[in-house]
């Protein structure tokens, strides 16, 4: 009897951890922790720097690009993205939502769209959505808004369009098809998946190198992030769409309390890190090495040992201060009209895609076609753009952003203290959810037909 009730309780937790959707709510939640998580270990997660390497790949794999560029499995960026992918084809296999899907032909040629969209608005936003408005917002700064904004805009013209698509483009809006697999097949692979990130996090916790090593974090986290998302069908561009076509608003709360604990935790280590990092705390480090050393005791040699210690360890405390959490992080020179139409090419495109910039990567880990499409496109326009911009100092110099042609660089902070920003964003978070959830009950602002 006892056997056979714990069976039962690990089949349903077998259930709850794989197979069920998981509530909106939870998973803006644990998406929130994940992303304060990996912005503690080192740096914040985002969709575009993954999707640019690759972009980047392709272009210097036909000619177009001469220097090449970083390595897919050493950017952390790239990295992140890798981790992403496998946590959200874990999460499909396990769950049983893998399969090859292909859509209509027209489905393709808005892919080809959207990618486009995707990547201009990306770079002229200073990041997709996650990097352009969620992790900017939540690491404080101003772009994150005004992105915000542009991305409002961009839905719902792409709404409309997608409206008047659907009362006149006949050519090619059938005849998708489904490859799928056997369930058991599925769960061995799933299991190989699990197995794979593992192993590939202890490879690079294993190396010397104290960058390659850091990137066994960055790795796991990100996956737990990718099968987050994938198993609660968490996309940001559904949070903006759904209360403007449907009325639903459970997403948008999600997202704005997800933004809301993402900012909350990153003030916290944006004011206390540097503290721990400043120049007393490396101080306080080289005092507890200097107080073992004990003149009357040690040779020259030895002495010499250990004060190389003290550099070694004054280095480190300079490097975990300046690695964890720079107030940078996503703070880019685009507090204007460069994150607006960022903003709204970016959500134009991610209509016509059917997926934000996270949102694709997880459909590509379930394997949507359209999707896989929409990947390169999105990181080559993006690479070109990227590499124009910089040419231009279209975004200013330096790490201010002096000088930049698309907005202002202000980390809020700066100007209203952490409290009065915290509170910003509070005020910010707090009004969308109360018009998202006055509009569920009134349809006010839901997009006729």
């Amino acid at each position: 009897m006892s056997e056979g009730l714990f069976k039962e309780k690990v089949k349903n937790f077998f259930k709850i951890l794989c197979q069920t959707e998981w509530n909106a709510t939870a998973a803006g939640l644990i998406v929130a922790l994940l992303s304060i998580l990996i912005m503690a270990w080192w740096r914040p997660w985002g969709a575009v720097g993954a999707i640019r390497n690759w972009g980047e790949w392709i272009l210097y794999g036909i000619g177009i690009f001469q220097d090449k560029p970083a390595s897919v499995v050493v950017s952390s960026g790239s990295v992140i993205g890798i981790g992403f992918l496998a946590g959200a084809f874990i999460s499909a296999c396990l769950g049983n939502d893998f399969s090859f899907k292909f859509p209509p032909p027209w489905e393709f040629i808005k892919a080809i769209i959207a990618g486009i969209l995707m990547g201009v608005g990306s770079a002229f936003a200073g990041g997709c959505n996650v990097g352009g408005m969620y992790n900017a917002i939540g690491n404080l700064a101003a772009n994150g808004f005004t992105m915000w904004l542009g991305l409002v805009i961009g839905v719902v013209v792409g709404l409309k369009y997608i409206y008047w698509e659907m009362e006149h483009i006949t050519w090619g809006t059938s005849g998708g098809k489904n490859f799928d697999f056997p369930y058991a097949l599925k769960i061995i692979v799933g299991i190989a998946g699990i197995a794979a990130l593992i192993w590939g996090a202890y490879r690079y916790a294993g190396q010397s190198d104290n960058y390659i090593s850091s990137l066994s974090g960055i790795l796991l986290i990100s996956a737990g992030l990718g099968y987050t998302m994938q198993r609660g069908r968490w996309c940001m561009v559904q949070a903006f769409r759904e209360p403007h076509m449907t009325g639903d608003c459970t997403l948008a709360k999600s997202v704005a309390l997800s933004i809301l604990i993402l900012a909350i935790g990153a003030a916290v280590l944006k004011y206390a890190v540097p503290q721990r990092g400043s120049a007393v705390a490396v101080q306080s480090v080289l005092s507890d090495v200097i107080d073992e050393i004990d003149p009357d005791e040690v040779k020259d040699e030895e002495l010499a040992d250990t004060l190389e210690d003290v550099v070694d360890a004054a280095d480190q405390a300079v490097i975990a201060a300046r690695r964890t959490l720079d107030p940078v992080n996503y703070v880019r020179g685009t507090f204007g009209w460069g994150a607006v139409l960022g903003g709204f090419l970016f959500g134009l495109g991610a209509m016509f895609a059917g997926g934000c910039g996270s949102g694709t990567l997880w459909r590509v880990g379930e394997g949507q076609m359209k999707l896989w499409l929409v990947v390169p496109f999105f990181g080559v326009s993006n690479a070109l753009m990227t590499k124009w911009f910089r040419a231009i100092h279209m975004e200013g110099v330096g790490p201010t952003h002096e000088g930049s042609k698309l907005g202002m660089h202000l980390y809020l902070p700066d100007a209203l203290g952490y409290g009065g920003t915290l509170a910003i964003v509070v005020i910010a978070m707090a009004l969308w959810y109360i018009i998202v959830d006055w509009n569920e009950d009134s349809n006010k602002l839901i997009v006729e037909m």
